[in-house]
């Protein structure tokens, strides 16, 4: 493809994205769907570019003002990823000229809005919660690209002869601080085509959701249920640390997120896993199992805030109204998940959000409502998985996970042990 048309097509894909109408990570696939024939350096390209101008969406359309020409093409050209030398050859001079006065401006000298690009529902509560300058840490880390974290299959394989088969393909991992499973790299290398992927030594999983699972401490012989198990991620995890004995149970009410799984679950070398889709969390399937679980993790659905590296549509398409919905049907999950534990169980609550109306008032409230549940502080559980510097991770006895803390997404767990 001829490179002129690269921005016509990131404009048409910008234009897609921004009407916030479904999550961009589905739009941008789907667009590539429809436009087979790019290849991999201008997927990567279209990509970057439409999520550099979600990141940075109102300093970007404040400077765009300024500019000749649709408001599209003005922000693919101030958020372009696919190098100078296109704009440079394919831009024309009117652009090229504005692009460099926009660049020139000192964004230090703009308002806090404009900054930090996050809505005032979420940059107030935030800010309120870090302080001034943790905040400002925060809103940087959230407009930067996120890593790559991979978990280890530690069913099949072994971190450092991972590592070493990554560096033998020209990938360079180096473990990660916190979890014991994991590898981190850089960019974002075609994994699936190497043979350790395909047959399951790795699972690309964000370190903070690989700690999610070991909060469990599933152990050999024990059922187990993942309450919101979604593609499965975290039940791979749990199904590894179980050493495929004993039977687990993926639980979601999306068929489609199940059906992701399976290849996953194929690669992974488990059979102790049971995928069953839910109506909801009142099914007569999660009644049957009533008192006979030993753990439970709920990862919650929830505004997903955390993921704003990954996810920074989220923080356009979310709002406090929708928030306050998550957190009714949160609520009621986690105390539909309770009912499943035998005496003695533990119970995980989490969400992948910053915000403490989804974390630690929930975790609360729900203390609060069910005394016949024991808080357990997360430190010590942290420290007998082997994780590092568990401490750094703890706040107010819950783990509290911070992208600009930790390098991980934003994660809140919170657990109990069923009296």
């Amino acid at each position: 493809m001829h490179p002129s048309a690269l921005l016509d097509l990131a404009s048409e894909l910008l234009r897609a994205v921004l009407k916030l109408d479904a999550p961009a990570d589905g739009v941008v696939s789907a667009y590539f769907r429809e436009h087979r024939s790019l290849g991999h350096r201008e997927r990567h390209a279209l990509a970057e570019t439409v999520y550099a101008v979600l990141r940075r969406r109102l300093l970007f359309q404040h400077l765009a003002q300024s500019g000749q020409g649709s408001m599209e093409r003005r922000l693919v050209l101030l958020g372009w990823q696919g190098g100078d030398g296109i704009l440079q050859a394919h831009a024309s001079p009117p652009e090229r000229e504005w692009l460099a006065r926009a660049r020139a401006i000192d964004v230090d000298t703009l308002p806090e809005k404009l900054r930090h690009n996050l809505p005032d529902w979420l940059a107030t509560p935030l800010k309120g919660v870090l302080g001034e300058s943790e905040f400002w840490a925060l809103a940087a880390s959230l407009n930067a690209a996120a890593p790559l974290d991979l978990r280890v299959n530690a069913l099949q394989a072994k971190r450092e002869d991972v590592a070493a088969a990554l560096a033998e393909a020209g990938i360079e991992a180096g473990a990660t601080p916190h979890s014991p499973w994991g590898l981190r790299i850089r960019g974002k290398p075609a994994l699936n085509k190497l043979e350790l992927f395909k047959r399951g030594d790795v699972e690309v999983q964000d370190e903070g959701s690989q700690l999610l699972a070991l909060l469990t401490e599933a152990r050999r012989g024990e059922m187990v249920v993942d309450f919101c198990a979604g593609a499965g991620g975290k039940t791979l995890a749990l199904g590894a640390m179980m050493r495929n004995t004993g039977r687990l149970y993926a639980f979601d009410v999306s068929g489609h997120r199940l059906d992701a799984l399976k290849p996953r679950l194929a690669r992974s070398g488990l059979s102790n896993v049971y995928p069953v889709q839910i109506a909801h969390e009142r099914d007569d399937r999660i009644k049957r199992l009533s008192g006979k679980i030993d753990r439970v993790l709920v990862d919650a659905p929830c505004s997903g805030l955390g993921t704003l590296r990954r996810n920074p549509d989220l923080k356009w398409r979310q709002s406090p109204k929708a928030i306050e919905e998550l957190r009714v049907k949160q609520a009621a999950i986690l105390a539909s998940a309770a009912r499943l534990l035998k005496p003695g169980g533990r119970l995980v609550y989490a969400t992948c959000s910053l915000l403490a109306s989804e974390n630690e008032a929930i975790a609360e409230a729900f203390s609060t409502e069910h005394p016949g549940f024991e808080a357990l502080a997360v430190q010590p559980v942290l420290e007998c998985c082997k994780v590092g510097d568990a401490g750094t991770l703890v706040q107010d006895g819950f783990l509290r996970l911070w992208p600009h803390r930790h390098a991980t997404d934003g994660f809140f767990a919170a657990i109990w042990l069923k009296k």
